[in-house]
């Protein structure tokens, strides 16, 4: 009875997949399964396992003999490794099998596996996109604190307020002594430069005039009194 049912479900596995099941021996074959999963590259081959399947002769009271391989992959390792993850794999088929002990269950056991090593590899996936997008984000932080600087506090505000007060105080009296120190030097080179004409217009030459006559005054005043004290000595 056992062969018999295994012969139909070979026949029926044919009609599903005439393109993706080969034989091994009368009672043995392997599968290709197509796993649809989004890829970087859109133009590269889909990934696809091969699942071998053996009957043993009580098969389908008893369990198939199940093994599994990788018959191409443009995935990263870190997203699929068969040798790594066949035993998981496999035995994530443990409740199907216990559930449909009986029946032909090998186009389940395909379906089942389809399923589960799609969404092993989406998690991984997504794990490793998560990964991007917190380093991106941490990075984008970094950008944004430049900008932004230190948080302002009460204290810092009253710190900064009063540094900057003592600076511009600082700046205004070094101005205005630059200021009267430019004004000075300008007003010494304006004087030696006016004619007699500009000086008597500005009220400068009576000054000079009445300088020069009481240095006069007194070098005469001092030659009198030369003389007087001449007289007296003879």
């Amino acid at each position: 009875m056992g062969r018999e049912e295994q012969t139909e479900e070979r026949e029926v596995l044919d009609s599903i997949f005439p393109d993706e099941i080969t034989d091994i021996s009368e009672t043995s074959y392997k599968v290709s399964i197509s796993l649809e999963i989004e890829q970087q590259d859109e133009e590269a081959e889909k990934p696809c396992l091969l699942l071998t399947v053996s009957y043993p002769p009580e098969y389908p009271d008893v369990a198939p003999d199940l093994d599994l391989s990788l018959s191409s992959s443009s995935l990263p390792p870190y997203h699929l490794d068969v040798s790594k993850d066949k035993t998981q794999l496999l035995d994530s088929l443990t409740a199907t099998i216990d559930e449909n002990l009986g029946m032909a269950m090998i186009f389940t056991l395909i379906s089942a596996l389809k399923e589960n090593t799609e969404q092993l590899i989406l998690e991984r996936q997504n794990a490793v996109q998560a990964i991007k997008d917190e380093e991106a984000h941490r990075q984008e932080e970094v950008e944004n604190a430049k900008f932004h600087g230190e948080a302002v506090t009460r204290d810092s505000f009253l710190a900064w307020r009063e540094k900057f007060r003592a600076e511009m105080e600082e700046n205004r009296l070094q101005d205005e002594a630059d200021r009267e120190s430019e004004l000075g030097k300008k007003k010494i080179k304006m004087e030696e430069k006016m004619t007699g004409k500009q000086l008597w217009e500005k009220g400068l030459v009576g000054k000079i005039e009445e300088d020069e006559d009481a240095g006069e005054a007194g070098e005469v005043d001092g030659l009198e009194r030369l003389k007087i004290g001449e007289k007296s000595s003879t």
